[in-house]
C-alpha cells in the first residue's frame, strides 16, 4: 500500500498545481492581475481528494494486497477530467465531480464483494438479457440531454443513463463466465460460439438502429478479442477484421451516417467550416498545444464542439501539449499492462478472461476515442474512460476498475494454468504498438504539421489571440499610419485608416480570413518573425500567445497614393507608381476598392460583387498585354540587329519576367506558364518592373513595398529585397526607343496601346522618365477595363507629374 499512497500524493500534487495554475489563467490571459479569477474548480477537486481518501482507506482495510497502481492512475485520470471538464463548462464539471462521488461510494461498498464474483458467473444471461432489454427501451422512450442527435440515454428528472455502457461490461462478463464454462466440455468450435453469436448480435442490432456505431464497434472489438483469448484462435481475428471492412463497405453505401463519417476521415479539408469542422478543430487544437502546451486555462478547446466529452483529449493536448498527451498515454500503457497483468495472475479461467476484457474495454475505447480525435481512424462518438463528462461511462469504469481490483487481491492464490499464453503476449503488443503509433501521429500533427494549421486562415485561435495581443501597425515611408490597433488588451481591434486602400494591405478578419499586406506579412505583425526566438518562446510559455507584433514601414507614399486613388476612383482597373531604380512602389491602386473597418457587415455582397473589389487587380490581376509589348520588342530588336522569331520572344518574355510572379512581400498572381506567346496574361505589377528597366539602363529592378520592420531590440531593420535585378536591354537600345516616346515640353515619355479578351477591352498605359534622369527614375502603369485611352493617358501622366512635380 507504501506505492499506492506514494503515487496517490504525487497524482494529488500535480492536480493541485494545475488548479493553481487554472486559478491564476484569467491574470495570463488579460496580462494584469485586475481580473476575477477562477476558483469554482476547487470544489471539484475538494470532493476528488474526499473521494480519493475514502476509497484508499477502504482498500487499505479490505484488499490491501491488491494492484497498487491501477487505482492511483485511473484516480489522477479522473481528476484530470474533472478539472478539464470545469475549465470548459463548470456546471458540467461540477456534475461530473457528483458522479465521481457517486462512483466512488459505489467502489467503498463495492470492496465488500468476494474476489471470487461467482454471482456474475452465475447469473451471467439474466444480467446480460437485462443489460439488452434496458437499452431496447431507448428505442421507445429514450432521449438525448443536448436536446438533438441520438437518443441513446433514459432519464427523468435531469438525471440521464446511457444503458449501452454498462452493456459494454456485461457482454465482458458474459462471454467470460460462459466461454470458461464451456470451453473446457466443448471441442467444436461453431457449436460453442453460437450462444454468443446470438445474443451479441442482437445487442449489435439495437446498437445500429440506435446509430451508436462507436458502441458497435467497442463490441465487435470485445467479443473478438475474448474469443480469441478463449480459444487461440486467430481465424476469429481475421474473420472480424473482414467482417468490419465488409460492414464498412456496404455501410458506405447504405447507411448515411457511415458516409458521413468515413468522408471526414477521408478529407476533413473539403468542408472545414462544414461537417469536417470537428475535425479540423481538434487537429488545429493539438497542433496549438505544441510541446509545453498552452497551460491550463491558457487555450481555446471551447472551440472544438464536444470537447468535454468526444474531444477532451484535444483539449487537454491544446493545454497541457505533447508532454501531457504523451503522459496521458503512459498512464493508459500501464493500466492496460497491470490490468493484462492480473488477468495472467487470475485463479481461474473465468476471472482471467474478464480481466482481459475489462482491460481491453478501456485500452480500446480509450485508443478509439483518441485516434478520432487525431484522425487517425474515423470519429466514433464514445468517451474516453475516466476522463470525459458522462456519468454513465464513468460510473462504468469505475465498476471496470472495481472488479479488477477484486480480481488482483488475493495473490497467495496460484494462477490459473495458462496453456496459450500467445494471445495474452498479442493482445498486450497490440495496445502497446498501437499507443506508440498514437504518440508518433501525436507528434506530427503537435510538432511538423503545427505551423501548417496553425497559420491558416480559418484557425480562429488566431482571431481570439489578435484581441489579447496588439498587431504591429503598418505604416508609410513618412510613417503616417495606414493600419494599425486600438483598444486594450481583451478587446484589441484593426482600423484601417486609410480604406482606399484596402485592396493592398488587405484585412485580418474574424470571419474573411486574412488577404493582401495583412496576410503575407503576419509572421511580423503577428509578432512571430522579427522578434528573439527566447522572446518568443517564453511569450508562448507563459501566455499561450506571441509577443507584441512589429511595426512595418512601407514603401508607399501616402500623398501619391491618394492622388492614384483619386484619379482611378470611377474606373475598373489599377494604377502604379515606382522608383524604377530601386523597385519601390510609390503607390499602388486597384477600383473598385472596398472599406475592410466594414468587411463584417459587407463581406457576403463584396465576395458576390461581379466587379471582385476584394482582388488587387494591381498585382493579383491578370490582363492580355496587347501591342504593349512592342516597344520592348523595338528595343531587344535594336539590340540584336534583326527581326524577333518566337525563340527570341520567349527569351525577351523571360528575361522581363513575364513567367515568373513577381518575389515580393504581397500576395501576387500566378504567372503565365513558360513559352506562352499568342495568350500571355500579365498582371500590372509585372508590367511595371519591366518598364521599369525602360527607366533604369535597360535593369529590371526587383519589387520592393515592404521596407522596414521596427524590432524591440534592434530598432529599425531594413528588409533587403527578395530578388536580383536582371539586365534586360542595353542602355543603348533603351535611349533609342525612348526617344521616340517622349512627349514634347514634358519631362517624361508614355505609351499608349490597347488590348482584348473575349468582350473586356482592356487600355494600357506605359510611362515615366527618361534615361539620364538626374532626380530619382519613375516609372507608371495603368490597366483600365473597358476604359479609353485619354482616361488611362489623363491618370498616368498626372500620376508621373504628381511624383515629379509634388
Amino acid at each position: 500500500m507504501k506505492i499506492e499512497r506514494r503515487l496517490l500524493i504525487v497524482a494529488a500534487a500535480i492536480l493541485f498545481v494545475y488548479a493553481i495554475i487554472l486559478c491564476l489563467s484569467p491574470a495570463g490571459r488579460e496580462r494584469t492581475w485586475e481580473v476575477e479569477f477562477r476558483w469554482t474548480h476547487w470544489i471539484g477537486l475538494a470532493i476528488w481528494a474526499g473521494i480519493i481518501v475514502l476509497f484508499h482507506w477502504q482498500l487499505r482495510k479490505k484488499l490491501p494486497d491488491t494492484d497498487p497502481f491501477l487505482f492511483p492512475l485511473t484516480a489522477f485520470l479522473a481528476g484530470l477530467g474533472i478539472l478539464s471538464i470545469w475549465r470548459l463548462v463548470p456546471a458540467f464539471g461540477m456534475r461530473q465531480a457528483i458522479w465521481f462521488a457517486v462512483g466512488g461510494i459505489t467502489l467503498a461498498i463495492g470492496v465488500r464483494l468476494s474476489p471470487k464474483l461467482s454471482f456474475l458467473r452465475r447469473y451471467k444471461y439474466l444480467l446480460l438479457i437485462g443489460g439488452i432489454l434496458l437499452t431496447s427501451l431507448t428505442l421507445i422512450f429514450g432521449t438525448n440531454p443536448l436536446g438533438s442527435g441520438p437518443r441513446l440515454w433514459l432519464g427523468c428528472c435531469g438525471i440521464y443513463l446511457q444503458p449501452s455502457e454498462p452493456l459494454k461490461l456485461l457482454l465482458v462478463v458474459y462471454l467470460s463466465a460462459y466461454l470458461a464454462d464451456h470451453l473446457p466440455f466443448r471441442q467444436r468450435f461453431f457449436p460453442l460460439i453460437l450462444p454468443t453469436m446470438l445474443l451479441t448480435g442482437l445487442a449489435l442490432l439495437i446498437l445500429i438502429v440506435q446509430r451508436d456505431l462507436g458502441t458497435a464497434s467497442i463490441f465487435i472489438f470485445l467479443y473478438t478479442v475474448i474469443l480469441y483469448l478463449a480459444t487461440g484462435r486467430k481465424r476469429v481475428i481475421l474473420a472480424s477484421i473482414a467482417g468490419l471492412i465488409l460492414a464498412g463497405v456496404v455501410g458506405y453505401y447504405i447507411v448515411e451516417i457511415i458516409q458521413i463519417r468515413l468522408e471526414i476521415w477521408f478529407n476533413p479539408w473539403s468542408d472545414p467550416s462544414g461537417s469536417g469542422y470537428q475535425t479540423i478543430q481538434s487537429l488545429m487544437a493539438i497542433a496549438n498545444g505544441g510541446i509545453p502546451g498552452r497551460g491550463p486555462g491558457m487555450g481555446y478547446p471551447g472551440l472544438v464542439p464536444v470537447a468535454i466529452s468526444d474531444f477532451i483529449f484535444s483539449a487537454i493536448a491544446e493545454e497541457t501539449g505533447l508532454i501531457g498527451t504523451g503522459m496521458l498515454l503512459c498512464i493508459l500503457a500501464v493500466i492496460i499492462a497491470r490490468g493484462l497483468r492480473t488477468a495472467l495472475r487470475a485463479p481461474d479461467n473465468f476471472r482471467r478472461l474478464l480481466s482481459a476484457g475489462l482491460t481491453s474495454y478501456l485500452g480500446a475505447q480509450s485508443i478509439l476515442i483518441i485516434s478520432g480525435n487525431m484522425r487517425l481512424l474515423p470519429l466514433t462518438g464514445v468517451t474516453l474512460p475516466f476522463v470525459s463528462y458522462g456519468g454513465s461511462s464513468l460510473l462504468t469504469s469505475l465498476i471496470a476498475l472495481l472488479l479488477l481490483l477484486l480480481i488482483g487481491s488475493q495473490p497467495e492464490e496460484d494462477p490459473a494454468p495458462l496453456q496459450k499464453p500467445v494471445p495474452f503476449l498479442n493482445l498486450a503488443f497490440l495496445f502497446g504498438a498501437f499507443l506508440l503509433v498514437l504518440f508518433v501521429v501525436n507528434s506530427w500533427w503537435s510538432i511538423w504539421r503545427a505551423d501548417d494549421l496553425l497559420t491558416r486562415s480559418d484557425n480562429p485561435r488566431r482571431s481570439i489571440s489578435d484581441l489579447y495581443v496588439a498587431r504591429g501597425n503598418l505604416i508609410d515611408r513618412s510613417y503616417s499610419l495606414i493600419n494599425e490597433t486600438q483598444g486594450e488588451t481583451g478587446s484589441y481591434i484593426r482600423k484601417y485608416l486609410y480604406p482606399a486602400l484596402g485592396a493592398i494591405t488587405g484585412y485580418t478578419n474574424s470571419i474573411y480570413g486574412q488577404s493582401g499586406l495583412e496576410l503575407s506579412l503576419d509572421p511580423y505583425l503577428r509578432g512571430l518573425r522579427g522578434n528573439p526566438e527566447r522572446l518568443i518562446w517564453w511569450e508562448r510559455l507563459l501566455y499561450g500567445t506571441p509577443p507584441p507584433g512589429l511595426t512595418m514601414r512601407l514603401s508607399l507614399d501616402l500623398s501619391l497614393q491618394m492622388k492614384a486613388d483619386e484619379l482611378l476612383s470611377d474606373q475598373i482597373g489599377a494604377a502604379i507608381l515606382m522608383n524604377a531604380k530601386t523597385g519601390e512602389i510609390l503607390a499602388m491602386a486597384s477600383h473598385p476598392t472596398f472599406d475592410p473597418n466594414n468587411l463584417s457587415e459587407t463581406g457576403e455582397i463584396l465576395t458576390n460583387n461581379p466587379e471582385a473589389p476584394l482582388v488587387n487587380r494591381a498585382a493579383q490581376g491578370l490582363y492580355p498585354p496587347g501591342s504593349a509589348l512592342s516597344i520592348f520588342v523595338r528595343a531587344s530588336e535594336l539590340d540584336s540587329g534583326k527581326s524577333l522569331d518566337y525563340k527570341d520572344l520567349v527569351n525577351l518574355y523571360n528575361s522581363l519576367g513575364f513567367y515568373t510572379a513577381p518575389d515580393i512581400r504581397l500576395p501576387v498572381a500566378q504567372a503565365s506558364p513558360y513559352g506562352t506567346v499568342e495568350n500571355l496574361r500579365i498582371s500590372p505589377l509585372q508590367m511595371a518592373l519591366a518598364v521599369a528597366a525602360l527607366a533604369n539602363d535597360g535593369i529590371r529592378p526587383p519589387g520592393q513595398i515592404a521596407m522596414a520592420v521596427n524590432t524591440s531590440q534592434q530598432g529599425w531593420i531594413i528588409l533587403p529585397p527578395l530578388s536580383e535585378a536582371v539586365e534586360v536591354l542595353t542602355p543603348a537600345s533603351v535611349v533609342k526607343t525612348i526617344i521616340t516616346e517622349m512627349i514634347e515640353k514634358q519631362p517624361y515619355w508614355r505609351n499608349l496601346s490597347t488590348a482584348s479578351v473575349k468582350t473586356t477591352s482592356i487600355v494600357w498605359f506605359m510611362g515615366g522618365t527618361p534615361p539620364g534622369w538626374q532626380g530619382t527614375p519613375l516609372v507608371a502603369v495603368v490597366a483600365l477595363e473597358n476604359g479609353s485611352l485619354e482616361s488611362a493617358d489623363k491618370i498616368g501622366q498626372e500620376l508621373i507629374r504628381s511624383a515629379i512635380e509634388p
